[in-house]
């Protein structure tokens, strides 16, 4: 299968991330009483996934740590690092394993660094019609239509899964679609099957009866990925670590409430996007929370990670991409700003 790097398009924009300068997290009290403007890249549209950011903005949760927060909409979990390796943006969410290749093909410190493990594991899924005999086993795609954007993570990891499977990396065709355009592609049945965000496909579910469709999760394959995580330019971090801490205290605050009562979230996220059907998304952040809350952050608490699954992933994707240099583990996630083990736990 080839190779696809959005980095030939990007390796000349990692020098150029914003700076700004060092305040205190005590609601500005180091910066004369100014709040610290920070840009926030969203990996995609304002949804449900996304939630208890809106919660955070809403209910005041980055002022009182000294931050005047703008969160924008995404074009992708893999734009994202673009974005802010270009200095365009201080902070975002983006994929894992393209902040890997990312990185692999710089010198010297990372230009983009995760610091909050969101999506604890990656949401990744092909999601097949039933009635194209696409069933939950991967070979079953085999000699399949199967839609995707051109460049996105899911369709990225794909021959992760291809390894594990024993399959072809181009044991099926893909057809690239554009994210707006993918269910309709399914309804219509112009492919077999489509690349998703599992927590993405509830657009798809509200259009075919969930019992037509199979859904073949990267995780049960085998594949143990870190998703989307809080990234951030590596000049904020190191020039202004406590307004990254601030940033990691809210949002993790607004996400544990989002777990206790996702009522309120849903409700700041509709403020933004009133359009949005407030059942629809409870439903999906009911997706999103089984893999933001996955097994291991029993252990660590959320938006850390395990060390070694994190070196076995960067293991994986300098094989699959042939990366002529493996970045540390150490390199690719900075821990060191993430809130207390305590204010991290999910609480019922």
């Amino acid at each position: 299968m080839q190779r696809r790097s959005f980095i030939r398009a990007t390796a000349a924009l990692g020098a150029a991330a914003i700076a700004l300068p060092t305040v205190s997290s005590a609601f500005a009290q180091g910066n004369g009483g100014k709040l610290t403007p920070i840009k926030f890249t969203l990996d995609f549209r304002i949804n449900g996934q996304t939630a208890p950011f809106f919660l955070a903005e809403s209910k005041g949760y980055y002022r009182d740590e000294g931050l005047d927060v703008a969160i924008d909409t995404g074009a992708g979990s893999v734009a994202s690092i673009t974005r802010i390796a270009s200095g365009v943006y201080q902070l975002g969410l983006g994929d894992i394993s393209s902040l890997i290749e990312f990185n692999a093909q710089g010198a010297g410190t990372p230009v983009v660094q995760a610091v909050y493990q969101y999506y604890n594991r990656a949401p990744f899924a092909i999601i097949g019609r039933k009635d194209r005999g696409i069933t939950s086993d991967f070979k079953s795609l085999q000699g399949k239509k199967v839609a995707a954007a051109a460049v996105e993570s899911t369709r990225r990891a794909w021959p992760m899964v291809a390894r594990k499977q024993g399959m072809s990396g181009d044991a099926f065709q893909w057809q690239t679609t554009d994210f707006s355009a993918r269910d309709n592609v399914m309804v219509r049945g112009d492919v077999d099957a489509a690349t998703y965000f599992h927590d993405s496909a509830i657009s798809l579910f509200a259009r075919m009866k969930p019992e037509e469709l199979s859904v073949l999760k990267y995780s049960d394959a085998g594949v143990n990925l870190y998703g989307n995580a809080i990234l951030a330019s590596s000049n904020l971090v190191a020039q202004n670590p406590k307004a990254v801490a601030a940033f990691l205290r809210a949002t993790n605050r607004a996400i544990v409430e989002t777990f206790a009562n996702p009522g309120p979230s849903i409700a700041a996220m509709r403020q933004r996007e009133p359009i949005l059907d407030e059942k629809v998304e409870r439903e999906r952040w009911a997706i999103t929370a089984q893999y933001v809350g996955a097994a291991d952050t029993a252990g660590h608490g959320l938006g850390d990670i395990r060390k070694f699954t994190l070196e076995q992933q960067v293991d994986e994707v300098a094989e699959v991409f042939a990366l002529k240099r493996k970045p540390s583990a150490d390199a690719i996630f900075n821990g060191s700003m993430l809130p207390s083990r305590g204010e991290r736990s999910i609480r019922a």
